[in-house]
């Protein structure tokens, strides 16, 4: 009996600490940082710690933001945001090339999409002008 409930908490702490994205119920889930409640398939973003709490974002810079604040990057597993192509789909943030333009408002303002690659943000660029950022860059240009 003692090997059962043993195996139960075991199965149930390996479960709870899943390192794995949520889904980001639009017109439901609220932002994180700024509580707005999240709607835009094309700017949202989220995190994840390496014990698998999820934090949703309604928009990437929130998401930065928040790394300058409460949460620290030794703490974060996955780092994601939407795709501006594929709006609803996330991406590894940190791979993503991010398009500040003003023609393309985003949720807080900052006008910052994400594209998949370089080429896409290039094609991103093209339509809507505008400057291209890494994902280091993205966030040394969040805390000006």
């Amino acid at each position: 009996m003692k090997n059962f409930i043993f195996l139960g908490i075991v199965t149930a702490l390996l479960t709870s600490c899943n390192v794995s994205p949520q889904q980001i119920e639009y017109g439901t889930d609220a932002c994180h940082y700024c509580n707005m409640t999240i709607v835009d398939r094309q700017h949202a973003s989220q995190l994840v710690t390496t014990k698998g709490k999820a934090y949703k974002y309604d928009a990437i810079e929130c998401m930065v933001n928040s790394l300058q604040g409460e949460l620290k990057d030794t703490e974060i597993a996955l780092y994601l945001t939407a795709d501006f192509r594929k709006p609803g789909q996330l991406m590894d943030a940190t791979m993503a090339t991010y398009l500040v333009s003003e023609q393309v408002p985003s949720p807080m303002g900052a006008n910052l999409s994400a594209f998949e690659n370089e080429n896409a943000a290039l094609k991103g660029q093209e339509e809507f002008t505008g400057q291209l950022f890494s994902w280091e860059e993205i966030q040394n240009q969040i805390k000006k």
